[in-house]
């Protein structure tokens, strides 16, 4: 899993992105064309796909630091494939619980009191192993396993400083919803450069696979967490802030796993909300009724989606902007994102700051729990 990156990947069809790691994984892989998270941020999103549950449905959740109670009603997907034998490792970030105050507080100089929490999740009770070390190298021999590599090279605190690589800030499309200035070219091309570190970091990865000798038995997931890290990305409800990555390499022999040939692209809409069912399908693990994903691979698959959902709520300094509408793939020029091959889609909206796109609220609609409705026909087409 990697963060806070919009699919800026030379398989989507960015023609300025330099990740070959990802390009051949998707290749021998299912690239999937629409895929969204629940919340545009870190934490909501991350407790969406541990609990299976939209944090809208578990409040506060919904709020990037809260705590949202599970109290034993809801079990994590990590458990439930522990019960069933798998070994589970998180390396390491969560975002779901909160982490020891730093040491003398506010007087120390650090973050106050490091509240990273949006529920009561104890990540030692649920992970066979969470933190730096945890691996699946780990685990007793012969034990199957389902391991998270967290990768935080694309996170948005790297964009403060430039970053120089292959992608120099004069290549660079800026949107036309932000200001062609030297200062937002040199952030696209650092985030262009970031990314291309990061595929450097799933390449390791895999390379890992391959020297024990399992990567032929091994089913691979690369997806980030949430949408974008520039401006009017990140926290905001807009396609740049829920638009995912989502690569899915099913080695030959479970090939009858999958909803399509290696090497296809699947333009049916997924939301991050489905990852752990697709997990729990392939392990062949009956996924509870309170769980609100549906499988897209794997021996449990459920119905195509036709809809996928995604809100924000209080994030940071920013509350008070809801969404509410209907997304269809029709270009919008203000829209155009400046990686080519990912379409814009026109939004109606409604909340704070959302009127130049000529906002309102569908009738029946309530404004204070309005989320973004998006909606595609289900197809898969031919290969990367």
């Amino acid at each position: 899993m990697s963060e806070d990156n919009n699919p800026w990947i030379g398989a989507y069809g960015d023609r300025l992105a330099r990740t070959p790691h990802l390009d051949a994984l998707a290749r021998r892989g299912l690239l999937y064309r629409h895929a969204w998270s629940a919340a545009p941020v870190c934490a909501p999103s991350r407790f969406a796909i541990l609990t299976v549950v939209h944090p809208e449905s578990c409040a506060p959740a919904n709020h990037m630091r809260a705590v949202a109670k599970l109290d034993g009603e809801l079990r994590t997907y990590p458990e439930l494939l522990r019960d069933a034998g798998y070994y589970c490792t998180n390396n390491s970030k969560t975002d779901y619980f909160s982490r020891e105050p730093a040491p003398g507080g506010l007087a120390s100089g650090r973050r106050r009191a490091r509240r990273d929490k949006n529920c009561d999740v104890d990540p030692a009770a649920i992970w066979s192993e969470s933190g730096a070390s945890a691996h699946w190298r780990n685990r007793p021999s012969g034990a199957p396993f389902m391991a998270v590599f967290n990768l935080g090279t694309t996170h948005e605190s790297f964009l403060f400083e430039p970053v120089a690589g292959a992608v120099a800030p004069a290549e660079v499309r800026v949107p036309a919803y932000l200001p062609d200035t030297p200062e937002i070219r040199q952030d696209f091309a650092t985030y262009y450069n970031l990314i291309e570190r990061m595929d450097a970091e799933v390449g390791a990865r895999l390379k890992e696979l391959d020297d024990a000798g399992i990567a032929d038995d091994t089913v691979v997931f690369y997806y980030s967490d949430n949408g974008g890290a520039l401006p009017r990305t990140k926290r905001y409800c807009y396609d740049q802030g829920l638009h995912c990555a989502l690569v899915v390499s099913v080695p030959p022999r479970w090939a009858h796993l999958a909803p399509a040939s290696m090497g296809s692209v699947v333009e049916t809409p997924t939301s991050l909300v489905d990852l752990a069912p697709t997990l729990l399908s392939i392990a062949g693990v009956d996924a509870p009724p309170e769980m609100q994903g549906v499988a897209f691979l794997g021996r449990r698959v459920g119905p195509p989606r036709r809809y996928v959902f995604g809100m924000r709520n209080r994030m940071d300094e920013r509350y008070g902007l809801r969404a509410c509408g209907e997304r269809r793939p029709v270009p919008l020029p203000q829209e155009l994102h400046a990686a080519p091959g990912v379409p814009a889609r026109r939004v109606r909206v409604a909340g704070q700051g959302l009127s130049e796109l000529g906002a309102r609220v569908p009738r029946g609609s309530s404004r204070r729990s309005a989320a973004p409705l998006l909606r595609w026909p289900p197809t898969v087409r031919g290969a990367v």
